[in-house]
């Protein structure tokens, strides 16, 4: 048993649970087959392994959560009713003149989280600057509570006119509406700004799927408290009073947040919003820590799962916007800029209509899972992989689960029996696996190109920072396709998203739309807006137990040209025009100094620093001389033996060229004749064109 406190970062995946455990400086790690139909029992499931280690131990948990996310892609949140201003009822349905397809004339769009039933509109109104045109009547708000509580909600969403510049009408509406038990989101809570379309998404986003993501939450806390059996004490008492006294609780849990910090599970209970990209963002933040030690901070993040890639570019920091959309609806909080397409290694080869090979969206996931997994009957890319013999073996997870090559074998049989019949040509076994492989990789660097070429940059001038269970076995195609000159693969990349959830500090965001004009926008004006968003953001951290000391403050201002519909985030100072003018020249190609610029919007992060893990250095060791063993692998378009090394066995210092498979417990790269590896002091691996290194 041990007083010190388990530090745990967990990131639930389509296909696997990652768990990293830090305790006395050391780490360790491991992975279980995710639930999806009951993300909480994977979690609970490992904590109760981990909780057998360490007896009474006090957990510190991170937790990365599909929860939110799940719940808009499936669509099933809570039966949520929005409030707003009377004549704004269809915001939701009317959206933007977007539209995905441009010339699709008849699109399906999806229909809007609140149907037409459960949205009211209150008779009221506020003017642009604040003033009240239309006063709201008292007997009106006993309208609208009587109206709510007849279409028997789970949640509510409050979203008024210009309540961003005066939210008295929304204040009265909620206090109101307390009376009827229900959890309520408004806007001028979760995000006084601008743009109604956009601000209405986003609160009822929050409506929507603020019960779930509260059950859940709150599931995981009983779950790990019963395993402690620390008292009797009711556990939603216990986690409040540790929220209020920063106090060391038996359990802490904090959730991954969008934008790359984390929050506590109080607080992601009531905005939930801020965690619909939880999963993908650890990982982000942990590619960052990794490849700043090795000395690179322009990266290229690529994240290759079970059921998806995700992709994401730094300059020096982690990348926000707050224009995204999650499962076809905006979400106007800031998330980390990353692009996802449904390749992974679970993802699903098929032969459409006209006989072409496609892979994916469609995923085999944990359950049944690729062929070799025992269960599943469509082939995917793991199927393929093992075939192509390029996991240097025939089991995954240290060996722990076994792989059924001969299972995969026959089914890719049919499978290549089938694509033969389309094509009229013969097409083996091998040059069908070879063909999902590439399949596959195309949309991955479809998704590399719209986050690099796309955004104004050449990926040539970054580093491509690889992870994920399934990422090391296409990530040298990928880099050769995009003149990408340097690879990082971190130790334990499998679990790298559930250590960066570790290395994530506590994040507030804050926000307040002003609409100053460049050349009268005052030092001044901001100032005051800027310390009062600030103190919102320090007393919060304070009541999680954070000292002034450990609080750091972030000043941004979202800019834009007058006359444009969307504007840039800028870091605040007195050389912000500057600024702007470079970063419109980067992301659209041009820029006008000479044209007057608008402030749309202050904003506030504040970012209570937490204690991290430690990435370890080591020591060379030229006594340590790895021996390999050998493996049939398709390299090219011909089996060949190449030789497979443990990770483990590799010290600091080696280099070995390609073609050649290194394997671990929580990922398996393959290295092409083309590429060579170092190991850097960090052991990560460098992996590089072979003409940069040296016989």
């Amino acid at each position: 048993m041990t007083s010190k406190r388990i530090r745990i970062g967990i990131d639930t995946g389509g296909t696997f649970t990652d768990f990293v455990i830090v305790h006395d400086a050391q780490a360790q790690h491991f992975k279980l087959p995710s639930t999806p139909h009951d993300p909480a029992k994977a979690v609970l499931e490992g904590l109760a392994r981990i909780r057998a280690m360490w007896p009474g131990a006090p957990f510190d948990i991170v937790h990365g959560s599909t929860i939110a996310t799940n719940a808009l892609l499936q669509r099933r949140g809570a039966r949520t009713a929005l409030v707003t201003t009377a004549g704004f009822e269809d915001v939701l349905e009317i959206g933007r003149q977007a539209r995905p397809r441009l010339y699709d004339l008849n699109v399906d769009r999806p229909p809007p989280l609140v149907p037409a039933g459960l949205r009211f509109g209150a008779r009221e109104r506020i003017g642009p600057r604040g003033d009240v045109l239309i006063e709201l009547q008292p007997a009106e708000i006993e309208r609208l509570v009587a109206a709510v509580r007849k279409a028997r909600v789970e949640s509510l969403a409050i979203c008024l006119l210009f309540s961003f510049v005066n939210p008295r009408h929304e204040q009265l509406i909620e206090k109101a509406m307390e009376a009827l038990g229900l959890p309520i989101s408004s806007s001028y809570r979760i995000l006084p700004e601008y743009r109604e379309y956009e601000r209405t998404s986003t609160v009822v986003i929050n409506a929507y799927v603020m019960p779930l993501a509260g059950r859940y939450l709150q599931r995981l806390l009983d779950g790990v408290r019963q395993l402690d059996a620390i008292s009797q004490l009711d556990a939603t008492a216990r986690a409040r009073r540790a929220e209020r006294k920063g106090r060391e609780g038996g359990v802490r849990l904090r959730v991954m947040q969008s934008s790359g910090g984390s929050m506590s599970a109080e607080a992601a209970a009531r905005e939930p919003v801020r965690i619909v990209l939880s999963g993908p963002a650890g990982g982000v933040v942990g590619a960052l820590a990794v490849a700043r030690k090795s000395g690179f901070d322009r990266i290229i993040t690529f994240d290759m799962g079970g059921t998806s890639t995700d992709v994401s570019l730094c300059v020096g920091r982690v990348q926000t916007t707050n224009e995204a959309q999650v499962a076809d609806l905006p979400v106007a909080i800031p998330v980390i800029d990353i692009h996802t397409v449904g390749a992974g290694g679970g993802s699903i080869a098929r032969l459409d209509a006209g006989g072409a090979l496609r892979v994916g969206p469609e995923s085999a996931g944990a359950d049944p899972g690729p062929v070799c997994y025992g269960k599943g009957e469509a082939v995917t890319v793991t199927d393929a992989n093992l075939i192509l013999g390029r996991f240097g073996g025939r089991a995954l997870l240290g060996g722990e689960m076994l792989l059924d090559d001969q299972r995969a074998a026959s089914y890719m049989d049919a499978f290549a029996q089938a694509m033969s019949q389309a094509t009229g040509r013969k097409i083996s076994r091998e040059q069908a696996a070879l063909g999902i492989v590439n399949v596959a990789n195309a949309n991955m660097e479809g998704a590399l190109r719209k986050i690099s070429i796309e955004r104004g940059y050449d990926p040539r001038d970054f580093t491509l920072v690889c992870f994920g269970g399934a990422g090391g076995l296409h990530v040298c195609a990928l880099a050769q396709a995009l003149r990408i000159r340097r690879i990082i693969v971190p130790l334990s990349p499998g679990t790298l998203s559930a250590l960066g959830a570790l290395l994530a500090d506590v994040q507030k965001d804050y926000s307040q739309t002003v609409m100053l004009p460049g050349e009268q926008a005052s030092q001044m004006q901001l100032e005051r807006v800027f310390r009062r968003l600030e103190s919102v953001g320090r007393k919060e951290l304070a009541s999680e137990g954070f000292h002034p000391d450990q609080v750091r403050v972030e000043r941004a201002c979202a800019v834009r040209y007058c006359g444009q519909s969307f504007e840039l985030e800028i870091p605040w100072s007195h050389r912000w025009q500057r600024d702007f003018h470079q970063a419109h020249q980067i992301r659209y190609g041009y820029a006008d100094p000479s044209r007057p610029t608008e402030i749309v919007s202050a904003r506030i992060r504040c970012i209570g620093r937490v204690q991290k893990p430690r990435l370890k250095s080591y020591q060379a060791d030229a006594r340590q001389r790895p021996r390999p063993r050998y493996e049939l692998v398709v390299v090219k378009d011909h089996a060949e033996p190449v030789a497979v090394y443990s990770r483990d066995d590799l010290p600091v210092g080696c280099r070995l060229k390609g073609p050649v498979i290194i394997t671990e417990y929580s990922s398996t790269t393959f290295i092409p004749p083309e590429f060579a590896l170092e190991v850097d002091r960090f052991k990560n691996m460098l992996i590089e064109q072979r003409l940069r290194f040296s016989s």
